[in-house]
């Protein structure tokens, strides 16, 4: 079925420098870990085992991290502290991971858009490492698989925000056909809140259909001058099926300093203690 999944990381995390100066924002850790792995681990367990990276200037860390560190490896060897590379090693040894570049920042259809190479003719799962989802049961992923098994189309996670929080989000409106599951009719970018056809916001989880990128290569510019996956969706939903699915978690904006502490703490409390 779906064993792909993409990873969009080519972002200049402004919002964290200096930190993101030199070291990519993904690479942030939550607690001792950095965000990007709690996205690769959440895709793991879902099944998706081959790992595409859209990257750019500066994220060279990235890569290293999903590598094996031999001069690491020998110095620890033996002592304690190689458990705390046991899970890092499960990923490297389990996944398959490659590796394009996006050379020029024009928003995150193109993004996705540049990974068309990594991915091919076939349906495939998109994680923004910002949102960190946490699920007492299974991840994200997991449950968006389970239902492109069911519909056969491109699925995006939704969750209600505050009304007046629209403007940072995606909102999609349309047809309930059970109470977690929309099928959507209408999908807008960052709209006013008084414009919003909805409260409920598109989070960083996407399972798409190859025919995605098609449409993305004819998407002309929206927002902000940027190929938005937004307008791309609203064209798959027109012409086809793309379904909104309220998902069973909690989830943290961590492209916010706010988000990111609450995910820091969340996790300290909840797995680290």
């Amino acid at each position: 079925m779906i064993k792909k999944c993409l990873f969009p990381v080519a972002g200049y995390g402004t919002r964290f420098l200096p930190a993101t100066k030199s070291m990519p924002k993904e690479m942030l850790p939550i607690v001792n870990k950095p965000l990007v792995q709690y996205g690769v681990e959440e895709a793991m367990e879902a099944g998706l085992t081959n790992i595409a990276f859209v990257t750019g200037r500066g994220k060279r860390a990235i890569e290293d991290h999903f590598d094996v560190s031999y001069e690491l490896e020998h110095q620890i060897s033996g002592t304690g502290k190689e458990q705390y590379l046991e899970g890092i090693r499960a990923i490297i040894e389990t996944c398959c991971f490659s590796y394009t570049r996006q050379t020029e920042m024009k928003g995150l259809g193109h993004a996705i858009l540049m990974g068309e190479n990594l991915i091919g003719d076939e349906a495939f799962a998109v994680v923004l490492a910002d949102d960190l989802c946490i699920s007492s049961g299974e991840g994200v992923l997991s449950q968006m698989v389970k239902l492109y098994k069911q519909f056969r189309c491109s699925i995006v996670a939704i969750e209600e925000v505050p009304l007046q929080e629209t403007e940072k989000y995606g909102v999609v409106a349309g047809e309930l056909v059970r109470e977690d599951l929309f099928r959507v009719e209408t999908m807008v970018e960052k709209p006013k809140p008084e414009e919003a056809p909805s409260n409920y916001a598109v989070m960083g989880r996407y399972i798409l259909t190859p025919d995605i990128f098609r449409i993305l290569r004819n998407t002309p510019p929206g927002r902000n001058g940027e190929v938005q996956i937004t307008d791309a969706l609203m064209t798959q939903a027109r012409e086809g099926c793309v379904m909104a699915y309220k998902f069973k978690g909690k989830r943290f904006d961590c492209g916010s300093v706010e988000g990111f502490i609450e995910a820091t703490n969340h996790c300290y409390q909840h797995f680290y203690k």
